[in-house]
């Protein structure tokens, strides 16, 4: 399908000065291309078109002197989302106190309809944060407990939730149960049933990861959900690594609480995140900054923290339109193609091991590995100082390994360059 400059507007183009700079030759005609070659054709069809993906790729500024295949810690955000963001700061910059409250803080809505429509929620459930701590700590702290409450998570939840609760233990006496969870798992849906087992009478709330970040496991959240929902227990969803990387919607997952980062997945501004709250949850949640109403059912509440920047916020939506204009299902495709590129080819020997399985049912984009007799800080070490190529070693309850997690702007050689690196390792070991 072709994309006219209607189009892209429609598509959430945040209105206001200088918005039509996006639309300048170089990108609408990139956007053009891989339209054109995406008509008629099915995501797996797209995955390993290398015309469709060199398009998208050249919307990035990345040094391609580096392979970063980190993004699970944080994204590049394309050209164009760069020069809106740049666009607006200069704008507020010109008269803060009109520019900035008075014009471009009110186009912030444009962006919630836009981040709500892709979640699949009403605009009235969704609100701007700068990452998914902000997000879920709002949930964390905002919903009631009292002294001898339990809060059940994994072991593998994030670090900053998890001490997030712990601190609630330290000042309110609530009790934080955490279970551990095989790396890898053989069903997803093991997972939920290792929440029903660890439930108790005391158990308050339901902490879960949608997509674990120390593995790129999937989890099961919709039966975590609905186990929640049955027994009257909130469920609280990471999906720090899963908003634009699985395709999905609020109502695959059933959930009432969900907080994410835009800067990852999304390849948004870094310093933007999401919040949904459903509807009807909105008034009992306590905002995590003081609110003129703390129990009203305005979603903007979450929102009040003071004087912040507005071009943050305004360039998630050429982000937006980068995201949808690919398309969730293709954008999948593609990160496992990727993600398949190199674990196939280095799982092939018997010491290679993966924390979640590079499959479909299991994981997306990324996923964890670990070479018998290699440590990990090690490898990623040699990867850097030999290759330039960027990974994270983990060393996280049960799971050891390296972290592996390209985007969209990687292209197949720069998988090839590091499947190569480290197969020059197994075969010839580290140096001394």
């Amino acid at each position: 399908m072709d994309v006219t400059r209607r189009t892209l507007l429609k598509r959430g183009l945040a209105v206001g000065a200088g918005a039509a700079a996006f639309l300048r030759a170089d990108a609408l005609e990139r956007v053009q291309a891989a339209q054109r070659k995406a008509a008629g054709r099915g995501p797996q069809q797209l995955a390993a078109d290398e015309d469709f993906w060199f398009d998208i790729q050249q919307a990035y500024t990345v040094d391609r002197s580096i392979i970063n295949l980190n993004n699970g810690g944080v994204s590049p955000s394309p050209r164009f989302v760069q020069e809106a963001m740049r666009r607006h700061l200069e704008f507020s910059n010109d008269a803060p106190s009109r520019h900035l409250w008075q014009i471009l803080d009110p186009q912030v809505e444009t962006v919630r309809a836009r981040l709500a429509r892709t979640f699949g929620c009403d605009v009235e459930e969704a609100a701007i944060t700068r990452n998914a701590s902000e997000s879920l700590e709002i949930c964390i702290y905002g919903i009631d407990l009292r002294a001898g409450d339990e809060v059940l998570a994994t072991r593998l939840d994030y670090p900053r939730m998890i001490n997030t609760y712990k601190q609630r233990e330290l000042r309110e006496g609530v009790k934080l149960v955490q279970f551990s969870v095989p790396a890898p798992l053989e069903d997803p849906a093991e997972v939920a049933r290792l929440y029903e087992r660890n439930l108790t009478s005391r158990t308050k709330v339901i902490l879960c990861s949608h997509v674990v970040f120390v593995t790129g496991q999937i989890n099961p959240v919709r039966e975590i959900c609905r186990l929640g929902r049955e027994r009257g227990i909130p469920v609280i969803v990471d999906g720090a690594h899963a908003f634009a990387h699985l395709p999905f919607t609020r109502d695959d997952l059933e959930c009432d609480y969900y907080g994410t980062s835009l800067h990852k997945w999304l390849t948004a501004p870094h310093g933007t995140g999401f919040l949904y709250v459903r509807r009807d949850k909105i008034e009992g949640l306590w905002p995590l900054m003081a609110a003129v109403e703390p129990r009203s059912a305005d979603i903007r509440k979450f929102e009040e923290i003071g004087t912040h920047p507005a071009a943050n916020r305004l360039a998630i939506a050429e982000a937006l339109v980068l995201h949808n204009g690919i398309g969730p299902e293709r954008k999948a495709a593609r990160l496992r193609y990727l993600r398949d590129r190199w674990a196939q080819r280095l799982g092939q020997d018997s010491r290679v091991r993966f924390l979640a399985k590079p499959d479909a049912v299991h994981t997306c984009g990324f996923t964890t590995m670990s070479i018998e007799g290699v440590a990990p800080a090690d490898l990623v070490s040699h990867l850097w100082s030999k290759h330039r190529v960027v990974v994270i070693a983990i060393d996280f309850d049960n799971v050891q390994g390296v972290r592996v997690s390209p985007n969209v702007y990687t292209t197949p050689r720069e998988i090839d360059l590091f499947a190569d690196a480290v197969e020059d390792v197994l075969a010839n070991g580290l140096p001394a």
